[in-house]
């Protein structure tokens, strides 16, 4: 799958169960034992905001911090579809994945932060879909895309504290579960 295919399908997905929250699910529990789905959300509009801004070449200096916080105000979905339209159109931009973006750890390729936050999208993806209840409708070849950036990743990631410790599964698990599982989350 290419990338900007792949960001795509998640996009698409993340944005199909954002607008599947209901009023009461809010402060439900997600696999991200931190984060309810108002947080979760949140975390996500934050980094679609910085998007733009990084795509652009600005800075983590230049945007400094004003995306820290609650970024979802009284209408989080508005907040998202605010977030996530600049975020794909920044996406989207000609040649805005040829060259490089500042991110915290320095300055790394576009397409690197174009897989990152893909992954993002369909890791929590999952996450917000366990929290509200829906079922994942994550496609087979974005699991498997996904799957393939991370896992060359994975350990230093759980060495860092960023995700759980894998958790096992069978073999003929579903490209979805094998994804989830790989980055400590229960299927």
């Amino acid at each position: 799958m290419e990338l900007i295919d792949a960001f795509d399908s998640a996009f698409k997905e993340w944005d199909r169960l954002v607008h599947e929250i209901g009023e009461q699910q809010w402060e439900e529990p997600t696999p991200c034992t931190e984060w309810n789905v108002r947080d979760l959300v949140n975390h996500l509009v934050s980094e679609h905001l910085w998007a733009p801004h990084l795509l652009s070449g600005e800075t983590i200096a230049d945007v400094g911090d004003r995306y820290d916080g609650d970024v979802l105000g009284d209408d989080p979905v508005a907040a998202w579809e605010q977030a996530g339209s600049a975020s794909r159109s920044a996406f989207h931009r000609k040649g805005a994945l040829d060259g490089d973006v500042h991110v915290t750890g320095g300055k790394i390729p576009a397409a690197d932060y174009a897989w990152q936050m893909t992954s993002d999208l369909t890791v929590h993806g999952w996450d917000l879909a366990k929290g509200i209840g829906a079922r994942s409708r994550m496609l087979d070849e974005l699991a498997d895309a996904v799957h393939a950036q991370v896992a060359p990743q994975a350990d230093s990631w759980q060495q860092a504290g960023i995700f759980d410790p894998p958790v096992p599964v069978p073999d003929d698990v579903v490209p979805q579960d094998r994804l989830v599982a790989l980055l400590g989350r229960h299927p």
